[in-house]
């Protein structure tokens, strides 16, 4: 592990690399992710708002629609089904795995209520078979599932495990559907409610030659904005309420976000314009094509692809790096060789950044395998 101090912001960035970590490198082995079937359109959702708001949401985010749960469907289901997706794509047997960690915010094993005891990584790993595997649950927000693969990386560059998996299943669309009921105007706290979508996704990293695959992973938590967005159970009915000053929130998180990132691609060696597909987590298309340009004006140069899918699915929250990830594997986008950038960005603020460069992991995708 290394610690870089950013002088300008302040901040520390924890970064692990494989220059710096132990004997062994690590490697994201296999992604797999499960959506519910049933789609909600933005118009559809906003012509539910209790009051007439004339918010054009979809022109403003860029989302079209997003997947939300039906009967029978929750957090517990969604990260077994995408742990389920990920060993079909992989390599491993369940008896493989020898740590699982689980990273939703929500861990609903029926329609609202939480459960915390007995954990949901304990629930998933026996659903699946991965019963000898060390289980426990974190959660850091949005920045879940890649806090997940920082810790397992750890264990891995240790020589403590050779194979794990992190998952999160997050059922969030209730927070929408509670927004609807209260919001009144474009300003509203409850704005970045609306743009919430349930998904499950799951991924496996393991045990690498050194100098390959994750060449640089870190975190740094900018404290001081913790309160731009709190969330607590709703006053209205079931499920919870979310409350989000989302222009500060950005504003800040971009101005944060690049003198990090010019210490992680420094770290690797490389320059922005050596990441293929930069894939930062999706809140807004107006908010991520703000960031690009911001690193376009600090950095000098943009990564070669940025990614996003808010068009089809909206904000995932811990899951929406490795569900955008899924996609483009099944796209045969990605070829083997390319450098990708995960960036995420959770209330916190938390900011995560991985490094990676493909190789095996695009040959179980896109095709019959």
């Amino acid at each position: 592990m290394a610690e870089i101090r950013n002088e300008q912001q302040g901040h520390w960035l924890t970064l692990a690399s494989t220059a710096s970590g132990g004997p062994w490198g690590c490697r994201i082995e296999s992604v797999g992710v499960k959506l519910p079937a049933q789609r909600l359109t933005t118009k559809d959702l906003m012509s539910q708002t209790s009051h007439r708001t004339r918010i054009q949401l979809e022109r403003l985010t860029g989302i079209h629609e997003r997947r939300v749960v039906g009967p029978g469907e929750n957090s517990f289901t969604l990260a077994a089904g995408a742990a389920r997706d990920c060993l079909t794509h992989s390599e491993h047997r369940a008896s493989d795995i020898e740590m699982l960690i689980s990273t939703s915010i929500t861990r609903s094993k029926g329609h609202f209520a939480q459960s915390f005891e007995p954990s949901l990584s304990l629930s998933i790993k026996q659903a699946i078979g991965a019963t000898q595997a060390v289980n426990f649950d974190i959660s850091n927000a949005c920045a879940g599932m890649l806090t997940g693969v920082f810790l397992l990386q750890d264990f891995v560059a240790r020589g403590e495990i050779s194979c794990g998996m992190v998952v999160s299943g997050e059922y969030i669309s209730h927070l929408s559907w509670n927004a609807a009921r209260q919001i009144r105007s474009l300003f509203s706290k409850q704005l970045a409610s609306l743009t919430l979508g349930d998904a499950g996704a799951a991924v496996i990293v393991e045990r690498a030659p050194n100098g390959t695959g994750i060449d640089v992973i870190g975190f740094t938590t900018v404290a001081e904005h913790s309160r731009l967005c709190l969330a607590f159970p709703s006053t209205l009915g079931p499920g919870a309420q979310m409350y989000t000053k989302s222009r500060r929130l950005h504003r800040v998180a971009i101005d944060d976000m690049a003198p990090l990132v010019a210490e992680a691609i420094g770290e690797a060696g490389i320059s922005m314009a050596d990441i293929d597909y930069l894939i930062p987590h999706q809140t807004s298309a107006r908010a991520i094509r703000a960031g690009t340009r911001e690193f376009a004006r600090r950095l000098g140069t943009t990564p070669k692809h940025v990614v996003t899918n808010l068009e089809e699915y909206g904000n995932t929250s811990s899951t929406t790096l490795f569900v955008a990830l899924h996609k483009y594997l099944e796209e045969q986008r990605i070829k083997k060789g390319d450098r990708v950038m995960l960036l995420a960005l959770a209330s916190g603020i938390e900011i995560g950044i991985a490094i990676f460069t493909t190789d095996g992991l695009v040959d179980h995708y896109g095709h019959a395998h």
